[in-house]
């Protein structure tokens, strides 16, 4: 018999969250066009589960043309009817027009999305969450990330859309203490 691993408590309450805890959540990751696929998702998932985002995040991508900045910088206002008739993501119209607009605008970004987001990462060890109860829902670094992003003509980017964020792609790692994911005393990979 194998011993379970030890996982953050939200981690195990469904096999998708298996998967995108052990394989993703707090991975650090790069890369413009991947960086906006999740600034959107977790700009969908404002006000719902993260789990109907997991699960319809195969048709995001087919919706959003892989999430490649320049073709949704290029969207229409026909895509965006079509995407609000699209029954495999969340249809909520000013989320859709966000998404549009914030890849308008990183568009023209002159450092790029990726280094304009993983300037906001924390510097140095953090001290790691021992418990649920102790990750913050914001930081310091995720109010000031979107207020930048926001001055640089993004929406639906606030303090804890920004947060989340953070924790997704490893700009913050929040395993807590007895995750078998939990690195060094709160260290970005």
């Amino acid at each position: 018999m194998t011993e379970e691993l030890q996982r953050c408590g939200w981690g195990n309450s469904a096999p998708e969250y298996v998967t995108y805890h052990d394989e993703e959540w707090g991975t650090p990751l790069h890369g413009d066009d991947a960086l906006f696929e999740r600034l959107c998702l977790e700009a969908f998932q404002s006000g719902l589960s993260w789990i109907t985002i997991l699960r319809k995040r195969p048709a995001f991508r087919a919706a959003f043309a892989g999430f490649s900045v320049p073709a949704v910088a290029a969207f229409t206002d026909d895509d965006e009817a079509r995407l609000m008739a699209d029954a495999g993501i969340v249809r909520n119209r000013a989320k859709i027009a966000a998404a549009v607009r914030n890849a308008r605008a990183a568009l023209e970004l002159p450092e790029g999305l990726d280094a304009l987001l993983w300037s906001f990462a924390p510097d140095g060890p953090r001290r790691r969450p021992a418990a649920l109860a102790e990750v913050p829902a914001t930081s310091p670094e995720s109010v000031a990330m979107a207020k930048e992003l926001k001055r640089r003509g993004f929406a639906f980017v606030g303090p804890t859309t920004a947060y989340a964020l953070m924790q997704a792609t490893g700009m913050v790692d929040d395993h807590v203490a007895d995750c078998f994911r939990a690195t060094a005393p709160g260290a970005a990979g």
